[in-house]
């Protein structure tokens, strides 16, 4: 068949694809829409009265409100396309925590992320909240965060619309209709992005805000339609009660299982791979980014992923791609003109492109969510300046050292401003969601390396040859390449040299990987300049690290790069 043969057809295809669609939503908009409340509760209890409220609906329910609102639409696969409007992306610094009796010795007040707010202005923000809820349309989710059942925790979750409670459907635990019954909800999050909040009167930087309150075990967002604030805020509330009451590790990281049972977890900060890396055919999925270590095993946080879209290619990714489907929830994507096809480059709205879908869209998943203690431990960082190895085996006190400074860097283009690379160090590779002090968390990590048989891999998911704008990003077929020959013991055994700079341990040789690309400075055509730009980096490790030197031990600090070469 002929290239314009094939062309022809997609379109004749897509033609048809969108007819029925199109079908499909005129079929929906004259339907009878009735919500299943459950009748054991409402919501006049939290102060919002008069509202119909929509229980626990099934994803097709919620998603054929959305469409009869006008709120989305659906692509060719059948996934919901929705905007969440003025943000794509959260608000770290319009994140709030409630200064009280519980929080005030425990929270690290003393960085950016943790802003404190008074009990009297969130009692006055969340009573208006309940107001403006009240006499519209609310859909009401019953959830647990952490498929450990020791660590389970209820959780119902109130959205204004109702794409977001697909969102919550998709990224929370889901229970059975028996669980349902006698659902008990210990954490309430009230999410509604119609209301602005008024600086002046309520004690907000401005008409957005997420506020956690760990006395009323409440989070109340407003403003923003972004739906990754509703699962950063129970995950900064699981950062906070698990370590403190409950002795467990949380973790920004992705987590899967091999054949033998040999758990893996990948940390990283958002666009390092944590998704991509942990989506491997070969492997099962526990879960892509948000994880607690008990004493013998680690456990998802979650019931589904939340995967970027930027650039998403089927052959790279094919699982991910796959999961695009009824039931999934597309956001601020931009379809192909005159089609339904969604356009993975177009970063018109955002870069940030994300889709949420439930955790059973992968086929090869560790059903329980629970894996036994790691083997292989992964801090993945995008080096835009092109000089750190594409793997490097690290030490205790080098594990230490880059897990309390969680590097990556921005490129051009991921922010307004950026026009060259930029370094990221957020602590614990997720500063904004952190309440304690970073070094709690690396106390923890330290202990539970120190009790198990695991390996410690720095790996580099960015730049070689040069950096950004000069070299050329790692393939992701070698860093695939890398990652499962860590995984399979093939890196125990071969030759390593000591990186002059950065102290780490980086293998000469790899299994169907060229042996060049593997010191980075062989990949870089001018020395000089590689060196420079290295030292740079160093540095600014270096200086980063200083804020933490003060209670951090002299082996840690022995772990710090070189700025000076001898």
């Amino acid at each position: 068949m002929s290239e314009n043969s094939i062309v022809f057809f997609e379109q004749i295809a897509e033609k048809f694809v969108t007819l029925w669609l199109q079908l499909i939503n005129l079929i929906i908009k004259n339907m009878r829409i009735t919500g299943h409340k459950n009748h054991s509760a409402d919501l006049s209890a939290l102060g919002i009265r008069n509202a119909t409220e929509y229980w626990n609906l099934t994803p097709a329910e919620l998603t054929e409100f959305t469409l009869c609102k006008g709120q989305g639409n659906l692509n060719n696969t059948g996934a919901l396309a929705i905007d969440t409007g003025e943000f794509t992306g959260r608000s770290p610094n319009d994140r709030f925590i409630v200064k009280d009796a519980i929080t005030e010795h425990h929270v690290d007040w003393g960085g950016k992320f943790n802003i404190p707010f008074s009990s009297e202005n969130f009692d006055k923000l969340y009573d208006k909240v309940c107001a403006y809820l009240g006499e519209k349309e609310v859909f009401v989710r019953d959830a647990f965060a952490c498929a450990h059942p020791k660590y389970k925790m209820g959780v119902r979750v109130v959205t204004e619309y109702p794409w977001q409670n697909i969102f919550a459907y998709n990224m929370f635990i889901r229970p059975t209709q028996d669980d349902i019954q006698r659902f008990q909800p210990e954490w309430h999050v009230i999410s509604a992005p119609g209301f602005r909040a008024n600086p002046a009167e309520d004690g907000t930087r401005q008409h957005n805000f997420a506020v956690i309150n760990f006395t009323r075990k409440t989070i109340i967002i407003g403003g923003t339609g972004y739906t990754g604030e509703i699962k950063k805020g129970i995950f900064s509330v699981l950062n906070f009660v698990l370590p403190v009451f409950k002795g467990v590790l949380p973790m920004h990281c992705s987590a899967n299982v091999g054949k033998a049972e040999d758990t893996a977890i990948f940390f990283g900060l958002s666009g390092t791979g944590k998704t991509t890396l942990s989506a491997d055919e070969k492997r099962r999925l526990i879960g892509d980014d948000e994880h607690g270590w008990a004493d013998d095993n680690v456990f998802n946080f979650e019931g589904g992923c939340y995967a970027k879209c930027i650039n998403l290619d089927p052959n790279k990714e094919p699982q991910i791609f796959d999961a695009i489907k009824f039931g999934a929830l597309l956001e601020n994507i931009n379809f192909k003109s005159g089609t339904r096809t969604v356009d993975y480059d177009n970063v018109d709205k955002t870069e940030n492109t994300r889709v949420s879908y439930p955790i059973y869209h992968v086929d090869n998943i560790v059903s329980s969510q629970v894996g036994g203690k790691p083997r292989n431990i992964f801090f993945l960082t995008c080096d835009a300046f092109g000089v750190l190895p594409p793997i490097s085996r690290l030490t205790p006190q080098q594990t230490m050292y880059h897990f309390m400074s969680g590097y990556t860097a921005k490129v051009a283009g991921t922010e307004v401003g950026i026009t060259e690379p930029q370094t990221t160090f957020s602590a614990c590779f997720g500063a904004p969601f952190l309440p304690l002090h970073p070094s709690k968390y690396a106390e923890m990590l330290g202990a539970k390396i120190k009790n198990s048989n695991v390996n410690v891999w720095l790996v580099n998911t960015g730049w070689t040859a040069g950096s950004y704008g000069v070299g050329y990003r790692i393939k992701l077929r070698d860093t695939r390449a890398i990652i499962q020959a860590a995984l399979e013991g093939k890196l125990d055994n071969v030759p390593y040299i000591d990186d002059p700079i950065f102290g780490l341990q980086v293998p000469m040789q790899c299994p169907n990987v060229d042996s060049n690309m593997l010191n980075p400075e062989n990949t870089w055509a001018d020395k000089d300049a590689y060196r420079a730009t290295a030292l740079a980096l160093a540095e600014k490790f270096v200086s980063n690290f200083r804020k933490f030197e003060a209670e951090t031990s002299d082996a840690i600090l022995s772990a710090a790069p070189r700025t000076v070469l001898v």
